[in-house]
């Protein structure tokens, strides 16, 4: 249904396929199948249709009415998160090397998915789980949502540098949310306390949960005693991690990383690790961990110093 009505409203902006997709940017193979209902959209497409095609917002409204997953089937041990995560009143989560299922793009989570399995089917299925789980987040009104995401997230190259990059432009849109906070851990602050592994603190109607997962597994804990200890530990890492602004700046310079990467001729990899390694200086001059301009004036003059002619000194002689 959402595909019909895109079709009848480009068709009517004269707008082509490609045309479409050049506007957004996406690729042309991304509005195709979701006007032939094989590909979800997410609210930010929906959106940016409106606005292109100037429905008046029909589109985003018909997409928050839609229910796009009305049947998916999680992993078995991974079921009872999929429960909460239909309640809760609010979630945090501190993430490493992986963004959160809750952050991903299709894409994204369809290489992750890939590694480890060659069932197109299964990976589909897989894929489509994950997302249903986004849309309540996501959608106006959506429960709280804090996610901390440790920089080896941004740094673990997943897919290809075009899966990355628009992984990073995802974040920066659902950053915008009033219900959304993302944030990012440094990888070179000194100090900051982090948790021994990714985790989430859901906070149900009468009822809070540490969960945590090994391999294909997840644990629970609602002990008060452990939910008020990594609850602690949670809120000093997000005191001492990059703010959501600063976080958004450096995400972009991420993207924008990726985008040169994906340009770059092939075989030019010290290139690459150049590219990626620039926004790393950036996220060091915003995070406070560069030097100060008193240390760098005494950087600079010991560095003249060693650097300047050296003259023998001249002894009187007895």
């Amino acid at each position: 249904m959402f595909g019909e009505v895109l079709r009848h409203f480009r068709e009517a902006a004269g707008f082509t396929q490609e045309g479409l997709s050049n506007k957004i940017p996406c690729d042309r193979s991304q509005v195709a199948r979701v006007e032939a209902g094989t590909r979800v959209p997410q609210d930010t497409f929906a959106k940016q249709c409106d606005e292109l095609l100037g429905t008046g917002g029909v589109l985003l409204r018909l997409w928050g009415r839609i229910d796009w997953y009305p049947e998916v089937q999680h992993p078995d041990w991974f079921e009872r998160r999929a429960e909460m995560d239909a309640v809760a009143v609010s979630l945090r989560e501190y993430q490493e090397r992986v963004f959160p299922g809750l952050l991903q793009t299709p894409d994204y989570a369809h290489a992750l998915f890939s590694r480890r399995n060659k069932n197109a089917d299964e990976i589909e299925s897989r894929v489509r789980a994950r997302l249903s789980r986004q849309q309540r987040f996501l959608a106006d009104g959506g429960p709280l949502y804090l996610a901390v995401l440790d920089e080896s997230c941004l740094r673990n190259a997943v897919g290809s540098p075009e899966v990355m990059r628009d992984q990073c432009a995802h974040l920066l849109s659902v950053g915008e949310r009033t219900n959304v906070r993302i944030q990012v851990a440094p990888a070179g602050r000194f100090g900051l306390a982090r948790p021994r592994g990714s985790m989430s603190l859901i906070e149900l109607a009468n009822e809070r949960w540490v969960y945590s997962e090994s391999l294909d597994r997840g644990h629970f804990n609602n002990d008060p005693s452990v939910y008020a200890r990594h609850t602690q530990t949670y809120d000093v890492l997000r005191a001492d991690a990059l703010s959501a602004p600063e976080s958004a700046a450096l995400i972009g310079d991420f993207m924008e990383g990726y985008g040169d990467h994906e340009q770059a001729p092939a075989g030019h990899s010290d290139m690459d690790q150049e590219q990626l390694q620039r926004p790393r200086w950036r996220q060091l001059h915003r995070s406070g961990a560069h030097l100060d301009e008193e240390q760098l004036q005494r950087r600079q003059r010991r560095q003249l110093h060693r650097s300047s002619p050296r003259y023998p000194r001249r002894r009187p002689r007895t």
